[in-house]
């Protein structure tokens, strides 16, 4: 049995994983999503840790899972208790000493998210939330989704922490296919500067634990981690 620990991204809400725990709990592994208190401005990255770590109850080794925004927490969580593996999907990767507010202009990511929209023939660059999340979660889903939103806070751009360094546990990336936020070519490129390690792409775009959880689980989470390349990590920024 595996023990997976689940943190959503922006929003911070358990319901996100809801479909990735059925399918796990389905097949004799421990499944906790993590509920985190996104919209407390008060709450960064080192809260979202603790609250983390409250969910997960002291069970040993498990497999941390960051969506998104919740790369940095799972990262954290990695250098605070002895895990089998992180798992990062479409996630915000962090750099050493680079804080999630300056992730936005270290990455690189406003250039290749406008390379990525005029490529699909949009004129306008801006946030467009359906177009960008939504285009392939199924609409049964989109719509049982409306009562568990909640605003994401500034707390985790605003209270400066950085990662220190990275943790020594094998790592995995998953990257979405079709993700229209974080799109497949930057998110590999950062896979490689900063985690230090090739992704694995699943179908889907940046929500796949509401689009495809099968596809993810299959093609993603179980898929074996690696070892870190030396010299990844840093917080150069990435050539697009």
């Amino acid at each position: 049995m595996t023990t997976w620990l689940l943190v959503p991204g922006a929003g911070g809400v358990a319901w996100y994983w809801h479909r990735v725990v059925d399918l796990l709990r389905a097949r004799g592994d421990e499944a906790i999503a993590v509920d985190l208190p996104a919209d407390d401005p008060d709450a960064g990255v080192p809260r979202y840790v603790e609250v983390a770590l409250e969910a997960l109850g002291g069970r040993p080794d498990p497999v941390v899972v960051g969506q998104s925004l919740g790369g940095f927490t799972a990262v954290e969580i990695c250098r605070r208790i002895p895990v089998q593996r992180l798992v990062l999907v479409n996630a915000m990767i962090p750099a050493v000493g680079e804080t999630p507010g300056q992730w936005w202009t270290g990455s690189g990511h406003a250039a290749a998210k406008e390379a990525a929209v005029r490529a699909a023939g949009r004129e306008d660059a801006g946030f467009a939330p359906e177009w960008e999340f939504l285009h392939d979660v199924p609409a049964d889903v989109v719509g049982a989704g409306a009562e568990h939103q909640r605003a994401q806070s500034d707390g985790p751009f605003a209270d400066g922490w950085s990662l220190p360094a990275w943790p020594d546990v094998p790592v995995t990336v998953v990257v979405g296919r079709d993700d229209r936020f974080f799109p497949p070519d930057f998110q590999i490129g950062l896979a490689r500067a900063r985690a230090g390690v090739e992704p694995v792409l699943v179908p889907g775009g940046h929500l796949p634990a509401l689009a495809q959880p099968e596809a993810l689980i299959r093609d993603g989470l179980d898929t074996p981690g690696h070892t870190r390349a030396q010299g990844a990590g840093g917080a150069a920024p990435l050539a697009q």
